[in-house]
């Protein structure tokens, strides 16, 4: 008998599961029935409706918390990311230890998009202005301390050594969790392990995961110590009164080097190529696919035949039902804000069978998401006039130090193809030598550091030759106390490099209080609201242009950031564009999520994805997949391990990695 499951999300996790549940291989005969065969269907529902390809045109780019924003509107010319913008890579290297996303990096890899895959990385010298004053990481000194009377002449430091402190509670650079598996054990069993004094209201042996971050950190930092902190790492998000044992893990210093990457086509290329890549397998495999967007799932019932019964609505009309369906199974590949939505009309259907949601247990479960709201502006420009590479009139006070240099291993190739000495790459090469895959801001310190690893000088034809291997430009960010909260440079990365330049910035990069400030000038100063937030889906339709009383206000912060405290707003040219994304706005009404502290995080991983395991003598084919209750909250990468973890433990399909040293999820509290 022909089946049918039913996806409801065409983001990461939903387009995710599609793509798995027709190119899984299962792992037993039982598992093999779960698969789907030709007959079946396959549904997958979305309240947007996302430009896929040239047969799904829709009102934005694709990728749900991810959207891409081109120039115009034209995919040829420049982009800045409006949501979700990067991902870490992997180096394949298979063990605990090392970094990395593993299966977006893997994912990019067979979808054949490794080739527009480039740098994302961040600068290793970036500007601050902070309590109005302009600065440089590297000349934040004991003489020239942050404007932050913070204890122990934290403000002489990064304003990220405020996390190392309190880190140092529980784990230090050479004692602590160091794999995925170990980071699992630290969320349900970590303690502070130091002795504490009297004066502090936390002590030695208590559990972390049942202390929130803030109450932590102002503990232990002080009212100026947690402010330096809080306004220096440029995410609100990050020291908010959430979970401390996978803070910690989060905000953790001691980690290696990340390398960031994106596609330069758009982080949403890559849920364009998942969206093909499924139409084509369903095709081959006779699988009826059935896409159907501006449809949100409405209410969900597990039937007593092992059956799902949903109802659906419309997009123009999202909060009234207009069908009732049967499935196989059901995907709820949504945020938290969208369940609960769902939960809410569910209680009011006739509940013949088991009302999964809106379980007591499970709406504690549901709970443990933290909702974390994000606002992005970005801004097109004629010229660059922000970075230190600029020399035009105009040019910033204080310059965003975007282009540094890193030796990687296609670094190396290139230099080897070249002529380059073998016996310099060999040292070059040597992860003991301190160069490989680490960011030098400057030139000069490259060269440095090169010479004196190979003990000798370089020529000048072999110094121009590394520089230009090397050479990359960074995305800052500038970080700011001021409501712009993180500046993100993009600079001129349209694919057709032959027309007219146009120099993306990302302008304003903030959550949590700060986008409200923002949301109060999007109407300017002559309009009455029209639209109840609650009904306001701007987050599906894709950025949307912002007024000139906007427009002046990020100039006016940007000017202090670039030029110093006391410059007009004018020295920011005027952009050639500028578009706003507030994701506090429905249907995500966060653009990330965290967890609350007096949570066992693990055990919330384990029964959220299939919620009728919290509930005795249930057991419904209704799941739960996306970030907000993964390992990687706020990255593409939570998305798909969940959306993995259900294959491969409830249908039986076959890690897409081998994930032996990498649990998708925390498999403890099983």
């Amino acid at each position: 008998m022909a089946k049918t499951y039913s996806i409801f999300g065409a983001g990461a996790a939903g387009l995710y599961t599609a793509w798995r549940l027709l190119n899984g291989i299962t792992n037993s005969e039982s598992a093999k029935a779960k698969q789907l065969q030709s007959g079946d269907t396959l549904e997958l529902f979305d309240w947007g409706q996302y430009t896929f390809n040239k047969d799904n045109q829709g009102t934005r780019e694709a990728g749900a918390r991810v959207c891409t924003w081109h120039y115009k509107d034209d995919p040829n010319k420049s982009y800045l990311e409006v949501g979700g913008m990067r991902y870490s890579y992997w180096d394949g290297n298979d063990d605990g230890k090392s970094g990395g996303h593993r299966l977006v990096t893997t994912v990019i890899e067979k979808l054949g998009l490794k080739p527009l895959s480039v740098p994302f990385n961040e600068s290793t010298n970036p500007l601050f202005y902070l309590r109005t004053k302009n600065m440089y990481l590297n000349d934040i000194t004991s003489s020239k301390p942050a404007p932050y009377n913070a204890d122990h002449y934290a403000a002489s430091d990064s304003p990220d050594t405020g996390f190392n402190t309190v880190e140092n509670l529980a784990v230090t650079a050479n004692s602590g969790p160091t794999t995925r598996a170990e980071w699992c054990n630290f969320y349900q069993n970590g303690v502070i392990k130091v002795d504490l004094p009297d004066s502090s209201i936390f002590k030695k042996g208590d559990k972390l995961s049942d202390i929130g971050y803030w109450n932590l950190m102002f503990d232990q930092l002080g009212s100026e110590g947690y402010s330096y902190t809080s306004d220096g790492n440029g995410y609100t998000s990050n020291v908010i009164n959430w979970n401390s044992a996978v803070a910690f893990q989060a905000n953790n210093e001691f980690t290696p080097g990340t390398e960031y990457r994106t596609l330069k086509t758009g982080y949403s290329t890559m849920f364009n190529a998942l969206f093909d890549a499924i139409k084509d397998l369903a095709k081959a495999q006779g699988v009826n696919f059935n896409y159907q967007p501006n449809t949100r799932l409405h209410s969900i019932l597990a039937t007593d035949d092992g059956k799902v019964r949903f109802t659906t609505a419309t997009r123009s009309a999202p909060n009234k039902k207009n069908g009732d369906f049967i499935t196989d199974a059901a995907w709820m590949a949504m945020p938290r804000a969208s369940i609960e939505l769902v939960a809410q009309a569910t209680r009011y259907e006739d509940h013949a069978g088991t009302d999964v949601l809106n379980d007591s247990q499970v709406q504690l479960y549901l709970e443990s998401a933290v909702l974390q709201p994000s606002y992005k502006v970005g801004m097109f420009f004629k010229e660059p006039w922000w970075a230190n590479n600029y020399s035009g009139d105009n040019a910033a006070v204080y310059p965003a130090q975007i282009n540094g240099y890193e030796v990687t291993q296609d670094v190396i190739n290139s230099l080897q193809s070249q002529g380059f000495p073998q016996a310099y790459l060999n040292a070059m090469d040597n992860p003991s030598n301190g160069i490989l895959e680490v960011p030098f801001a400057a030139a000069a310190d490259l060269i440095k550091t090169v010479e004196h690893v190979i003990q000798t000088r370089l020529t000048v034809p072999q110094e121009e030759q590394l520089l230009a291997a090397s050479e990359r430009n960074t995305i800052g960010p500038s970080v700011t106390d001021t409501p712009i909260r993180q500046v993100v440079y993009f600079g001129n990365n349209a694919l057709d490099q032959s027309g007219e330049p146009v120099y993306g910035l990302l302008a304003a990069y903030d959550d949590e209080e700060f986008t409200t400030f923002w949301r109060e000038l999007e109407l300017g100063t002559e309009k009455s609201r029209t639209i109840p937030t609650s009904q306001d889906l701007q987050t599906l339709e894709g950025p949307r242009e912002a007024p000139d009383i906007m427009v002046k206000m990020l100039r006016k912060q940007l000017a202090a950031v670039h030029y110093g405290p006391a410059s007009d707003y004018t020295f920011v040219p005027e952009p050639l564009e500028t578009r706003y994304m507030d994701w506090s706005l429905p249907p995500f009404n966060a653009g990330y999520h965290a967890f609350a502290a007096h949570y066992d995080v693990c055990d919330v991983q384990q029964k959220i994805r299939k919620p009728s395991q919290l509930i005795p003598g249930a057991d419904a084919n209704i799941f739960i997949v996306g970030e907000a209750y993964s390992n990687d909250q706020a990255w593409v990468e939570g998305a798909y391990c969940t959306a993995e973890s259900v294959l491969n433990d409830f249908f039986g399909v076959e890690p897409l990695i081998d994930n032996t040293h990498y649990p998708f999820i925390c498999p403890c509290g099983k």
